[in-house]
């Protein structure tokens, strides 16, 4: 990289960010013969990608094969464009769904990322003639002793839902599997914890466990290709604005080591930058209400930093009402909240409004859970917060937020100030009264949902009708593995907010990642990917991993973009 004093740097491409998107981006551009620096905000590397489940979807890869399974082109495409429903996104679903076969051969070939499909994940819309089983792909597990020890302890950490005790990483087999309880749980939970001890050098040093898995095993590994290629990556290094020279953009201004540092950029910038989730003020303008940056799973550092900047150079926004969105709850002492995914579709368990009353199918996709939040907060009838409620054997056989299954963790080892957030109660009234719910409206909810669980159907909401329903459900439970009735003491109860993972509006892009002006002209030098920009999936939300897998690709397809120009 050249330097024009301390103060002045210059490069070919400057990237924003520093989650998988970003990563994948900067990698890919190198390749391309491009010089490239990143920049993060913050102290640690890899944003919320870093923090997240880490899954993929990616509609016409050729991965899936392999793994017992079909797509391709045309049925990915039909599929995206039948849910989503938004005909001026046509040419960005056709580039997305064309480049996957190149993009995962680039990784293949060219990184350390290596990614496998999830057989039976299922699609988030199952009834589509074109819905598939395989699209979904994780990311195999990376070992980070491939990684200097500074770059293992400057990675962002999983987030604490994510691990075993808060610590050891999972897949999302290894997840269902303990979660559940499944066939041979427990040689799973003891070799976990085997590989995790007997990693003794590094468990000398710290707690974090070198096995990086799900967003971290993404991260690490993109990271490990950045570090072979000698790519600069800044951390605590903050945008503030954009360089324009001629009507296009040109560079950044940004603030490293305390210091502004003007970045100019000969070929492109590269905003990959997270959203707004935790900027409060921004919520507040754009989100449904009530709204809240505490509720959110999303990295710290995403405050929407990029958006004034951008709209300055009259950059068009799009779909700023939507976010990834997730029931969450809060954990005292924890800063992210977090997301109710697999607990909410296990048997024993119901959400209520604040008469005691269900008001959606708590087994459908978080998203759909989570509008239902929305359309059913109405004065007198409040739904959020709502309310999960549980019982003993629920308690029992499954954990909980933090709470380990009652069968390792008894309620009198709970924490305190865990079981203020979810108190519990001998008797479903009194545990109404105690979470502020009509002890009337719950004990009559709870007395019907137990009939619907003996007979295997729910005749309000259908729970457990579906294959993605199922899919989180515990599969020795039957004759629904979704429903499970309530009525062993204690009982307990958690309040459940309208969350997300990330927002999920940003700058309107072209199929080739350019950022748009509001009259669809292009500004020059500038491309948007992940959830700064203009989400491919529009307000739906196809399948997991609709986040990362489009973030990962466009982040691809900008580096082509701006090489070929």
């Amino acid at each position: 990289m050249a330097g024009s004093g301390k103060r002045a740097y210059e490069t070919d491409v400057v990237v924003v960010g520093s989650g998988a998107g970003a990563l994948t981006a900067a990698v890919r551009a190198r390749d391309l013969g491009l010089e490239v620096l990143v920049i993060e905000k913050t102290g640690q590397y890899g944003g919320s990608s870093a923090m997240s489940g880490g899954v993929l979807w990616l509609p016409n890869s050729p991965l899936v094969a392999g793994a017992g399974g079909s797509d391709s082109a045309e049925e990915g495409k039909r599929y995206m464009k039948s849910v989503i429903d938004e005909p001026h996104l046509d040419k960005r679903i056709d580039a997305y769904v064309e480049q996957i076969p190149a993009f995962i051969d680039f990784l293949h070939r060219s990184t350390h990322l290596r990614l496998a499909p999830l057989p039976q994940f299922p699609d988030m819309y199952p009834d589509n003639p074109d819905a598939k089983m395989h699209r979904c792909h994780e990311a195999v597990p990376f070992h980070a002793r491939a990684l200097p020890a500074d770059e293992v302890l400057n990675l962002r950490p999983q987030h604490p839902q994510t691990a075993l005790f808060g610590l050891i990483g999972w897949t999302p087999s290894e997840s269902l599997i303990l979660q559940a309880r499944g066939e041979g749980w427990l040689k799973v939970a003891f070799s976990m914890v085997a590989r995790y001890l007997l990693d003794i050098p590094w468990r000398l040093r710290s707690r974090r466990d070198r096995r990086l898995v799900l967003g971290g095993a993404l991260v690490g590994a993109l990271r490990h290709s950045m570090l072979d290629r000698g790519v600069p990556l800044w951390l605590n290094s903050p945008f503030e604005d954009f360089i324009e020279e001629d009507g296009r953009v040109a560079g950044v201004l940004a603030r490293h080591d305390g210091v502004r540092a003007r970045i100019r950029a000969r070929k492109g910038v590269i905003l990959a930058a997270g959203g707004f989730e935790k900027n409060n003020a921004l919520r507040q303008q754009y989100l449904d209400q009530p709204t809240d940056a505490a509720w959110t799973a999303g990295s710290p550092g995403n405050t929407g930093d990029t958006i004034a900047a951008a709209t300055r150079l009259g950059a068009k926004l799009e779909f700023m009402a939507e976010g990834w969105w997730g029931p969450t709850f809060l954990v005292p002492g924890e800063p992210q909240a977090r997301m109710l995914i697999i607990e909410k579709n296990l048997p024993g368990s119901i959400i209520v409004n604040k008469l005691g009353q269900r008001f959606v199918n708590e087994s459908s996709s978080y998203t759909k859970v989570t509008r239902g939040l929305f359309a059913a907060n109405k004065p007198g009838a409040e739904s959020i917060p709502a309310y999960m409620i549980f019982d003993a054997t629920y308690r029992q056989r499954y954990p909980i937020g933090p709470m380990l299954p009652s069968t390792f963790q008894p309620d009198f080892a709970v924490p305190g100030a865990i079981k203020k957030a979810i108190p519990s109660a001998m008797d479903i009234r009194e545990l109404a009264r105690k979470l502020g719910v009509d002890p009337e409206g719950l004990a009559a909810t709870v007395s019907r949902f137990n009939g619907f669980a003996r007979s295997g159907k729910d005749e309000e909401f259908q729970r457990g009708d579906a294959n993605y329903d199922r899919y989180y459900g515990d599969q020795s439970v039957g004759p629904n593995s979704c429903l499970g009735p309530i009525e062993k003491a204690p009982f307990y109860g958690v309040k459940i907010y309208p969350g997300e993972l990330g927002t999920k509006g940003g700058f309107a892009v072209d199929e080739n990642a350019r950022v748009l002006r509001e009259d669809g002209s292009v500004i020059e030098g500038l491309f948007a990917i992940g959830n700064c920009s203009s989400p491919v999936t529009g307000t739906t939300y196809p399948a997991s991993g609709s986040t990362l897998g489009p973030a990962m690709v466009f982040g691809y397809v900008a580096a082509n973009c701006i090489a070929s120009a």
